[in-house]
């Protein structure tokens, strides 16, 4: 019995992570709520600019805003707050920037329905971590990583393993960040610390979806 039970929690785990992930990347893509499609946003800076990138830098503009925001108010209670801000916040980041990158990907002509395209979407999210990942599944055509899973037409199995992969680099990374957070314990100056660190590492990811999504 105890031999079933470890043969199936890895494929529990696989599938929690692999929830999650696809959760990110629905609610980056599709929004919900009063938080826009990606299409919309990407629509809409396009519209009000003189250029797509001139849309591109809007995009990561108001998104380095919202990160930032969302800092600021994970860390603004200290200690007290902490519990129920963090998780929500540490969550909201990625689907933050999974919108981000989806807009960015949009405005420079790739299909946010293409499961190339979407894989290519987490992939950015985990920035070095993606060379090893890819490694591993076996795709290592020349180019950069994105351009590896956006212009060839992978099988769905290797797909799968390189979500896989993704899921639990960035569900790592969710605990990671959750714990880090925790040592921000003085009010207000916790919110400014937490507002800079996110407005940063969004910024990260912001520059490595321009350099990695080409324009199509």
């Amino acid at each position: 019995m105890a031999r079933d039970q470890q043969k199936s929690s890895p494929s529990t785990l696989d599938k929690a992570a692999a929830s999650l992930v696809d959760r990110l990347i629905d609610l980056g893509i599709g929004g919900v709520g009063p938080f826009d499609p990606a299409r919309d946003v990407a629509d809409e800076a396009r519209t009000a600019s003189r250029s797509v990138e001139e849309a591109v830098d809007a995009v990561v503009a108001e998104h380095t805003r919202l990160a930032a925001a969302g800092g600021f108010v994970t860390g603004l209670g200290g200690l007290v707050t902490m519990p129920f801000a963090l998780p929500a916040n540490v969550v909201g980041f990625y689907v933050v920037a999974a919108r981000m990158v989806a807009a960015i990907a949009h405005l420079r002509g790739h299909d946010l329905e293409a499961p190339q395209v979407r894989t290519a979407l987490l992939v950015t999210l985990v920035g070095g971590d993606a060379d090893d990942i890819l490694a591993k599944a076996g795709v290592v055509a020349p180019g950069g990583r994105v351009a590896r899973l956006t212009l060839r037409r992978l099988p769905a199995p290797v797909l799968m393993m390189v979500n896989k992969g993704i899921a639990f680099r960035l569900v790592s990374r969710l605990v990671s960040r959750g714990v880090a957070r925790l040592g921000r314990a003085v009010p207000f100056v916790g919110g400014a610390a937490g507002a800079g660190l996110d407005a940063y590492l969004l910024r990260r990811i912001a520059t490595a979806a321009k350099r990695e999504f080409a324009e199509v």
